[in-house]
């Protein structure tokens, strides 16, 4: 079942990106990843209530919910980060870096959870690896070194969050319901970005926001609040190194939709590249 509660959370995860993408458009990404948290966090309150897990909160170890603490601070992180990089750059290009991160969660998973790096994995490692830098030209990184170019330093500070969260998320879902650790990271991330905003100066700028953003984020939010639910499930039950490269494999649904939608093409490297990153996601299966 965590096979399919990862494939259902890159779905998810996938159609985030896109929604996202659309409703950051005209809003400040600050403020677009506090609206999008606190549906996430209504919709993770609501999934607590339904599977009755709220009354386990008194139970939780003082590791626990600092390791879900921790965890929620770098999905904060991740995710202010992605959605500036999504708000500069292009999707195509955003997204396999922040899928990049599998590679480094594959190797903390190998260093501080004690999960085995076979030869399958060690091999997977390497495609996804050379996936992704097929899939960032050279020209995206020499030209509009300036402001533009931006998309990908915060590119990579997501993929690096990101990992982080993989592994201290997989530490604090030991011994508690999944849902209920979702919730209580969701928490954290969602005081984390308010407070960005009002450090910022942004939170007056929510009056501006259109109809359609509106929309657009709030479906981001139902969206990721999908893909977190399923994710923290199949984590909680399967091994970190091999979740989270399933999870990630929603680049195909992200780049499907960014052609469909946002009419963004990939040239023939660039599909070169997410070729391998499949092949060396799906070899991990095995």
């Amino acid at each position: 079942m965590w096979i399919l509660y990862a494939f259902a959370s890159s779905i998810f995860a996938g159609l985030t990106a896109i929604l996202s993408k659309i409703g950051i458009k005209n809003t400040d990404s600050n403020l677009a990843t506090a609206i999008r948290t606190t549906v996430v966090l209504a919709f993770s309150c609501l999934m607590v209530f339904i599977v009755g897990s709220q009354n386990q909160i008194t139970d939780i170890s003082t590791k626990t919910m600092s390791f879900l603490i921790l965890s929620g601070l770098a999905t904060g992180g991740s995710w202010l980060c992605y959605f500036k990089a999504l708000q500069l750059g292009n999707v195509n290009k955003v997204t396999p870096i922040d899928k990049s991160s599998t590679v480094l969660t594959m190797i903390l998973a190998t260093i501080f959870l004690g999960e085995k790096l076979t030869a399958i994995k060690a091999i997977c490692i390497a495609l996804i690896g050379i996936g992704t830098y097929m899939m960032i030209e050279k020209k995206d990184i020499e030209e509009n070194k300036n402001e533009k170019n931006s998309w990908l330093f915060y590119a990579i500070l997501s993929a690096v969050f990101a990992s982080l969260t993989s592994i201290l998320g997989k530490v604090g879902i030991e011994g508690i319901e999944s849902n209920l650790g979702t919730s209580i990271r969701t928490v954290v991330v969602l005081i984390m970005a308010w407070v960005i905003v009002f450090a910022t100066k942004k939170q007056s700028q929510i009056h501006s926001i259109d109809t359609k953003s509106w929309i657009y984020l709030i479906l981001s939010g139902f969206a990721t609040g999908g893909s977190w639910l399923c994710y923290y499930k199949a984590l909680q039950e399967g091994p970190a190194s091999v979740v989270v490269p399933i999870d990630k494999l929603s680049i195909l649904v992200t780049i499907g939709f960014s052609y469909i939608i946002l009419k963004e093409k990939l040239n023939k490297k660039s599909a070169i590249g997410l070729i391998l990153i499949v092949i060396g996601t799906l070899l991990l299966l095995v």
